[in-house]
């Protein structure tokens, strides 16, 4: 059967993202660009990608290459602290957009809060400025708590995106609840644990079993069901056609349930309070 591409979700300030899209960490400019044109061609629309992870430029030609017209993509960068006032975010935007070899970004995220530097609401009306030019579509944030979204909130900055680490083991319910009362979707990385086994835990493989699903299809499935917005990693064509091949079925209300049981707190998440950069 073929692939097709991913539905499509409404941002609150009418941008279109798909449901699913292609993380890039660690990949390098290389392997990023090989990935990237193979993941369009498999039906990908949705990019991710950040200033920190040194892949920009591969992202920007494994599109290029794929031949798919820049308006049919969706690309999403992030930028580091040293950028968090608002000419810095212009400067970030153009030195990230250079690199992308692209006119505008579509969703342009500060990765990290960094509290301790205090400058997230510059960097946010920063990426506010570029919206109001039409230099990206969307204003983004990554790794914020419900504090520091509601920080923003109270400037009259919601943003319209925040991605967040997400998965089964990791459900996030608090910062996942400020989002949903902002109207912020929550896009998830790393949403297939971080090598702490969650693929092997029966619970996701009597699932696979059930459905002829691999796990990691499963546990997408439950991203994707709740509203999420996964990123995997894959470079390979089989497991990126693997991971957009979630939505020709459904779990059960139980059975998203049982995989959320298997929460085990703030254990594991980066604590973006204390790290970032």
């Amino acid at each position: 059967m073929p692939i097709s591409t991913a539905p499509a979700i409404t941002l609150r300030n009418g941008l279109e993202l798909p449901a699913l899209g292609m993380g890039t960490w660690p990949l390098d400019d290389s392997q990023a660009a090989d990935a990237v044109a193979t993941a369009v061609e498999v039906g990908y629309r949705l990019f991710d990608t950040a200033e920190n992870y040194g892949n920009e430029t591969g992202v920007g030609e494994g599109i290029r290459r794929s031949g798919i017209a820049r308006s049919e993509v969706v690309i999403t960068t992030k930028f580091n602290k040293q950028w968090h006032s608002r000419e810095g975010v212009r400067k970030a935007f153009s030195a990230s957009a250079q690199r992308l070899g692209t006119e505008y970004i579509d969703l342009f995220l500060v990765h990290w809060p960094n509290p301790g530097q205090d400058q997230f609401v510059e960097a946010v009306q920063g990426i506010a400025d570029l919206l109001e030019e039409g230099m990206v579509r969307g204003v983004g944030v990554s790794n914020f708590k419900p504090e520091h979204l509601q920080r923003l909130a109270e400037a009259g900055l919601v943003p319209d995106l925040n991605q967040i680490q997400v998965d089964p083991r990791h459900i996030r319910e608090a910062s996942r609840q400020a989002n949903n009362r902002l109207g912020i979707v929550t896009e998830s990385w790393s949403p297939l644990g971080r090598g702490e086994g969650l693929l092997h835990d029966p619970s996701v493989t009597d699932l696979a079993r059930k459905y002829g699903k691999n796990p990691a299809q499963i546990v997408l499935r439950w991203h994707v069901q709740q509203g999420l917005v996964p990123i995997p990693k894959a470079s390979s064509r089989a497991h990126l056609e693997e991971n957009l091949a979630v939505f020709d079925f459904v779990l059960e209300d139980s059975e998203i349930a049982a995989l959320s049981a298997l929460d085990t707190g703030e254990a594991g998440i980066l604590d973006s309070n204390a790290f970032g950069h």
